[in-house]
């Protein structure tokens, strides 16, 4: 993981997080080893300090784009 992808997604919301999780293409680098599981432990922290424990932002996003 280079070091602007780390800033990126420490510096990311939730919502843009779980945007680029569910629309990414598939095979996206982003999601393979050490990177992904940067990716997913940062954005579930984050879904976790959302108050409804994310539900209005997963409800925002939704799943077709």
């Amino acid at each position: 993981m280079t070091p602007e992808q780390k800033a990126w997604i420490d510096s990311a919301s939730y919502e843009t997080l779980l945007n680029k999780w569910r629309f990414a293409p598939m095979g996206d680098p982003m999601f393979h080893g050490e990177d992904g599981d940067y990716f997913a432990k940062v954005m579930f922290a984050k879904r976790d300090a959302e108050p409804d424990g994310g539900v209005r932002v997963s409800k925002n996003v939704g799943w077709d784009k």
